[in-house]
């Protein structure tokens, strides 16, 4: 189907492209399929197309930038897009350590749910999460699909420092720092993993459209496969799933 879009200017040469304002699949797969057929347009001058939830932010590099006829350009493509309706994706299955050594807030958030910390690893993981988008840190994966009974608020103190690797939950969503950083979100548990590498040719094994399961692993297959990861030889599991 195709959607009602608002085109907004967004600073001196980029256009901001609005879909509802709803976390919805359908939505996600059109804003990806419009991205993509932009980006393998003729469009000149284009640098960078930027997906969030709901929205595309198109950026152009003309000195010279008339909003207008950008628009309408735009709107043409979208009129004659071929929309994605069985879209390919990567499954990826991520080791997490639930353990509270990793999960500093797992035991609080259970009882503030009166549930058992297992019967909460059983919700986090029995999941299979939407990447919308990456962002707020490179390598931070905005998923979808989190169970409404571990939907939790941010803490209203947020911490100065949070580990590589910790896997949290913060209002609607769950995710993974992949770096140190302050931030506010429950902490739950650990992955050994490296989400973003600057040395690789992708930095981030996943994108947009993708999903992430978790799994639970002990506290010695954590600290296994963290060797691994620093060796340089770890491979994430994954498979190709069909929408």
């Amino acid at each position: 189907m195709s959607y009602n879009l608002t085109y907004k200017s967004f600073g001196e040469r980029s256009i901001l492209i609005e879909w509802p304002q709803i976390i919805d699949k359908d939505i996600l797969y059109d804003v990806l399929a419009f991205k993509e057929t932009i980006q393998n347009s003729n469009i000149k001058a284009l640098p960078e197309v930027n997906n969030a939830y709901n929205s595309l932010l198109v950026v152009y590099s003309l000195l010279e930038f008339n909003f207008e006829n950008k628009v309408k350009t735009l709107k043409e493509v979208y009129k004659n897009l071929k929309k994605i309706h069985k879209p390919t994706f990567n499954l990826w299955k991520i080791p997490v350590c639930y353990d509270s050594c990793f999960g500093i807030d797992i035991e609080a958030l259970a009882n503030s749910k009166n549930i058992s910390v297992e019967n909460l690893v059983i919700l986090h993981t029995e999941t299979y999460y939407t990447v919308y988008f990456i962002g707020f840190l490179p390598g931070f994966l905005y998923l979808a699909g989190l169970n409404e009974v571990l939907h939790t608020p941010r803490k209203a103190t947020p911490r100065l420092k949070i580990e590589k690797g910790a896997v949290a939950i913060g209002g609607a969503q769950t995710g993974v720092y992949p770096c140190k950083s302050p931030g506010g979100w429950n902490i739950i548990g650990n992955s050994p993993i490296n989400f973003f590498n600057i040395e690789n040719e992708v930095p981030c094994f996943a994108t947009s459209g993708d999903q992430i399961q978790f799994y639970a692993i002990s506290k010695h297959e954590h600290a296994n496969i963290k060797t691994l990861v620093e060796a340089g030889v770890y491979q994430i599991e994954s498979e190709v799933m069909h929408g």
